[in-house]
């Protein structure tokens, strides 16, 4: 997989049929690995030993509606209270982040409310405020 402007970390890799799939600590299954997998993990293991955003705050590809339809978010992490903090929307590292990656993490946080968007292909990272509409350099430090 591609090196990734996100720290490394010791992830678990099986081969079963075929088929690479890497551990997802959040989910607790291994799954399909794919180079937008491959960012995601890389992602959440940032968030987890490196921000120090808890683990039990975050959720992976869940789903959320917008207008009728039926969207799946990345990763959404929480506040303590329960109401969402951030959306990211993760890219493979080939994929270009710009203004069709932008939008799409803003249709989720329309529902969502939260207070940051983010989007990330591991390479480049895109994140904002969405209340002072401010980029910011890095994620925020979970408050």
């Amino acid at each position: 997989m591609v090196e990734l402007n996100l720290p490394s970390f010791e992830y678990r890799i099986k081969k079963t049929e075929g088929k690479i799939f890497i551990f997802d600590e959040i989910r607790k299954k291994y799954v399909t690995l794919t180079p937008e997998e491959w960012v995601r993990q890389h992602v959440v293991n940032y968030m987890i030993a490196h921000l120090h955003y808890p683990r039990a705050l975050i959720r992976i590809e869940g789903g959320t509606r917008y207008n009728t339809l039926r969207k799946r978010t990345d990763i959404v992490v929480y506040t303590r209270s329960g109401d969402p903090w951030m959306v990211v929307e993760c890219k493979a590292p080939e994929q270009k982040i710009g203004p069709d990656t932008l939008r799409q993490v803003s249709v989720y946080n329309a529902t969502l409310r939260a207070l940051y968007v983010a989007v990330t292909n591991g390479i480049t990272t895109v994140c904002a405020g969405t209340t002072a509409a401010k980029v910011l350099s890095n994620f925020p430090p979970y408050d």
